[in-house]
């Protein structure tokens, strides 16, 4: 017997039914047909907020360029497809992550569930969905520029490696960080043809943006993951998150408002920021590492934060 054949027995006939852990209560598990629910918990359709959290950094690239460029408002047509490029994108990057980890996963009590280790989804079939997500981000792709396309394709590099950060360094967020934060140089690129500054400022401040909010997400398995050897920043933080959450958050305010400044930001742009960074400065207030569901809460919450900041950047489009 074949380890995905185990998994299959073990699992059970109802094993399409079962839901993920952390998800329950969602569309896939209430109204999603019983044969496609493994395959869109594998996308993380069920748990839909890390596409929103890809998407943010794409949607403030584009209503940025939109500033520099001196637009009436961000290109309506790069907002749609960035909007299922991030969620068809997400969903094949979760994929690979789920068949890379499918071992760890099985270990750790959050994702024991999870449609590989639970034996929902052989790794074939989980392979052949990946495909197929990819494919959807590749005709989203092809949508735009030569020098878009290119810088596109150069995230997969990233995207690919990053499940296995975890196991060699206790940096793995910086990665994710690299990898989520790829939309800032795309809507530029899409926009301009070219990575100019602003683009490139932006994308450091979302990565230190990243960086903070998955530290909170990780501190929902430490304990597991001290038990079984994989690393994160909230093992590294420990006791000192919360001071090391401000500083990454303060970074994320700074860059960012510099990348608006040369882009031509003014004052709607300014107030974006500044709800932005009061959301943040509440995060790191409210956190309590020991509270996994106030965690997972605050990460969460990031997705309201980046559409407050992408707000302040379309209204200094509209309303310069």
């Amino acid at each position: 017997m074949t380890p995905d054949q185990g998994r299959r027995a073990a699992a059970g006939p109802g094993a399409a039914e079962a839901p993920v852990a952390d998800a329950a209560g969602n569309f896939v598990d209430t109204l999603a047909p019983l044969r496609m629910r493994p395959y869109l918990r594998l996308a993380r359709l069920d748990r839909p907020i890390g596409s929103w959290l890809l998407l943010m950094p794409c949607w403030w690239s584009v209503a940025l360029a939109a500033v520099a460029a001196g637009d009436a408002l961000p290109s309506p047509w790069h907002v749609a497809l960035f909007f299922v490029g991030a969620f068809a994108m997400r969903g094949a990057g979760c994929t690979w992550n789920d068949i890379v980890d499918r071992d760890i996963d099985g270990l750790v009590e959050r994702t024991r569930s999870r449609p590989i280790p639970s034996g929902q989804v052989s790794v074939g079939e989980a392979a052949a969905f990946l495909a197929a997500q990819a494919l959807v981000g590749f005709v989203v792709l092809v949508q735009f520029n030569g020098f878009a396309i290119a810088t596109g394709v150069a995230s997969l590099a990233v995207a690919a490696v990053y499940p296995f950060m975890k196991r060699i360094t206790y940096w793995p967020q910086i990665v994710l960080g690299l990898a989520f934060s790829w939309g800032a140089l795309m809507g530029w690129a899409a926009r301009f043809g070219s990575l100019d500054p602003p683009a490139l400022v932006l994308y450091a401040g979302a990565i230190a943006w990243v960086i903070g909010y998955d530290t909170i997400y990780a501190h929902q398995d430490r304990d597991d993951d001290a038990l079984i050897g994989v690393k994160s920043t909230a093992l590294l933080f420990g006791a000192r998150t919360r001071p090391m959450l401000a500083a990454f958050y303060a970074l994320a305010v700074v860059l960012i408002g510099a990348a608006g400044a040369m882009a031509g930001g003014g004052a709607w742009f300014a107030l974006g920021l500044a709800a932005f960074a009061a959301h943040l400065a509440w995060q790191v207030w409210r956190l309590d590492i020991d509270d996994p569901d106030l965690c997972l809460a605050l990460f969460r919450s990031n997705r309201d934060a980046g559409l407050i900041l992408f707000a302040g950047l379309v209204a200094q489009t509209a309303l310069r």
